[in-house]
């Protein structure tokens, strides 16, 4: 048996824009996708904080140092630029292995999406 478990959380970033004509997914700094131990086409959930949508998309990435944290697709109805998400993606693995799993949680600065 697997249960599904946190693996990687972006705790509220800034969402820098939505791009509504695009095929779909979330654009994010890879800054923040390795130090959220994210990788490109990776699931993940986006729980927005300002109107409590959430949705479930695959990421793709950004340019490096840039901050960016962008819904596309069908994704950018769900977020406007100026909104703060989370980011959230999970990992299956048998529950001996998720007691000793730590998960990758970071929490960048919500004005500018760096790292503190």
């Amino acid at each position: 048996m697997t249960i599904e478990v946190l693996k990687s959380k972006i705790h509220r970033v800034t969402v820098t824009g939505a791009e509504l004509d695009y095929v779909g997914s979330i654009t994010i700094d890879p800054v923040l996708m390795n130090a959220a131990d994210l990788v490109a086409g990776e699931k993940v959930q986006v729980v927005n904080i300002n109107n409590g949508e959430r949705l479930e998309t695959y990421v793709i990435q950004g340019a490096i140092n840039s901050g960016e944290i962008t819904l596309n697709g069908p994704a950018a109805r769900k977020a406007q630029k100026g909104d703060i998400v989370i980011i959230i993606s999970y990992a299956q693995m048998t529950p001996e292995q998720a007691k000793s799993f730590q998960p990758s949680i970071i929490f960048p600065d919500t004005q500018t999406n760096t790292l503190r």
